[in-house]
């Protein structure tokens, strides 16, 4: 028999069992991690590696806001006004020429709403604020008259909570004035002009040497991102200052018939909240409501929550159809969101900023693979059901 013939392995004993062959510790440490709980691990450590970057993004970007806020305004104020800028070079106009008409007029329309805002509102904040506090007070003892209990600590809590909102730093006279005085708001209005008007000069070149890097399918994917991004962020702009102008227009009118004084002023509020969705409407009524209920009487205060509710209404249901179309398709609940995360990283002007950003995102995910095709995650399984 050769050294290497192939030999006979003897009989197994029926009284031993057999053992399972051997698994290779690769293949065992494969299989750990390919079954359910693996699979569950694997992705919490992906989604924790996720978090961890966006929580370091968010960080860095809360530390840097003199520099973040003002190219986030620039980049959605060269979105609303970028139309003009292609209209005048369409036309011949030189690009430089251009770029510097449609900055002055965006930087002179800017003005005057600021005049408008310090002449119409600052000045008279404080008549303002003391009717609003007093209409709280009467408003609360319409209520304790009434039979049914609402709950006085309750009612009181609420009227503290206004009367700190109306008196706090962060509204008024008092907050604009000592904001326009600082080196911070000069250094970021410098830093915003001057983020725009690159921006409107160079935007699209901008754009093109980011996506240097990619080819084919990925370079299709980053021109189509980017622009549903400029096209939503401009349209938002566009149609908010729009719908934002008939509020103050229908509500101002309407104050006026019922004989409701500081007229301007809340007209002029009314105009910048209704850049904050959901909530900017309701409060502007509140507030014009308490003013009325001061200065004309429960009657009229009543006629002038049914003008908001009917402006509003008309609002909702035909003009933002039309004017927004398909720019802000947002679920009530993220637009709530991201009001809330927008307030807590950057106050009032994240609130602003934080809806047309939410609206950008979303609309590049519609778009990820194909100009009616949305990203794999996003697309619909099933038909929607009422």
């Amino acid at each position: 028999m050769g050294l290497f013939s192939r030999r006979t392995p003897p009989p197994a004993d029926p009284g031993v069992e057999a053992l399972p062959p051997a698994v290779p510790a690769e293949s065992r440490a494969s299989r750990l991690w390919s079954d359910g709980f693996g699979r569950v691990g694997t992705r919490s450590l992906q989604i924790l590696a996720i978090l961890a970057v966006v929580a370091v993004v968010v960080f860095v970007g809360t530390r840097l806001t003199l520099v973040v806020i003002p190219v986030l305004i620039a980049l959605v104020l060269a979105s609303a006004i970028f139309p003009l800028v292609s209209f005048l070079r369409r036309h011949r106009w030189p690009s430089l020429l251009a770029t510097w008409v449609s900055l002055l007029a965006l930087v002179a329309l800017l003005s005057g709403i600021v005049w408008l805002v310090v002449r119409a509102v600052v000045d008279q904040w404080g008549e303002l604020q003391a009717q609003a506090i007093e209409g709280f007070d009467s408003l609360q003892t319409y209520v304790q008259d009434l039979p049914f209990d609402f709950g006085n600590e309750q009612i009181a809590s609420l009227r503290d909570a206004a009367v700190n909102l109306l008196q706090s730093d962060a509204v008024g006279s008092g907050a604009i004035a000592g904001v326009s005085q600082t080196a911070d708001f000069v250094a970021g209005f410098f830093i915003m002009i001057v983020v725009l008007f690159f921006f409107l000069k160079d935007g699209p070149a901008m754009w093109e040497f980011v996506l240097r890097p990619f080819e084919g399918h990925r370079y299709e994917r980053g021109q189509r991102v980017g622009t549903a991004t400029v096209t939503t962020l401009g349209g938002y702009v566009r149609g908010t200052a729009i719908v934002a102008l008939v509020d103050a227009v229908g509500i101002g009118i309407g104050l006026a018939i019922v004989g409701v004084p500081l007229v301007i002023p809340l007209s002029v509020l009314v105009f910048l909240l209704a850049f904050i969705p959901l909530v900017g409407a309701t409060v502007a009524g509140i507030l014009a409501a308490l003013v009325t209920l001061v200065a004309v009487g429960p009657i009229e205060a009543l006629i002038v929550v049914a003008i908001v509710v009917a402006v509003n209404q008309l609002e909702g249901d035909f003009l933002q159809p039309i004017v927004m179309g398909r720019t802000l398709r947002l679920h009530p609940l993220v637009i709530l969101f991201a009001l809330t995360a927008g307030t807590v990283l950057a106050g009032i002007t994240g609130a602003v900023l934080a809806v047309p950003i939410a609206a950008s995102l979303w609309r590049a995910i519609q778009v990820w693979d194909g100009p009616d095709l949305p990203a794999r995650f996003a697309r619909q399984k099933r038909a929607e059901t009422v």
